[in-house]
């Protein structure tokens, strides 16, 4: 059985997302989804609209993916990868480089995001429009 394991906070699911999944299902049986925990976040600096538990939820009913664990922490990908078997750690290509220590593990891949979608950008559209409308 071939395991591919992503990793992300996955705000605003969104068809980039969906995308992603697709793709990462089309080479694997299995899809394993971390979905980064609002304490992990917070450490990151980053804040969610939808709570953990909420995104975990959208993401575990989205058809490709096969089971949702919780990143809690940069640390965690070694183990994850060795715990559920990983063949594949897949993750966008903004993250060109930062993962190459898993390569011992198995094959490090990163992915081209999907052309005019990001969760970002739909955050600071809805900025500018709420200010707008104001």
């Amino acid at each position: 059985m071939k395991t591919i394991i992503t990793y992300g906070t996955f705000d605003l699911f969104h068809f980039g997302h969906v995308r992603l999944f697709e793709r990462l299902s089309k080479m694997c049986d299995q899809l394993i989804v971390g979905v980064s925990t609002d304490e992990f976040n917070a450490l990151k600096g980053k804040a969610a609209f939808f709570s953990y538990q909420q995104r975990a939820e959208i993401v575990a009913a989205c058809k490709y993916v096969s089971k949702v664990i919780p990143e809690q922490n940069w640390q965690q990908k070694s183990a994850d990868v060795s715990r559920f078997d990983v063949d594949i750690f897949a993750i966008g290509d903004d993250w060109q480089g930062e993962f190459d220590f898993l390569k011992s593990q198995c094959e490090v891949m990163y992915l081209t995001r999907t052309d005019d979608i990001s969760t970002t950008e739909i955050k600071n559209n809805l900025a500018v429009k709420s200010v707008n409308a104001a």
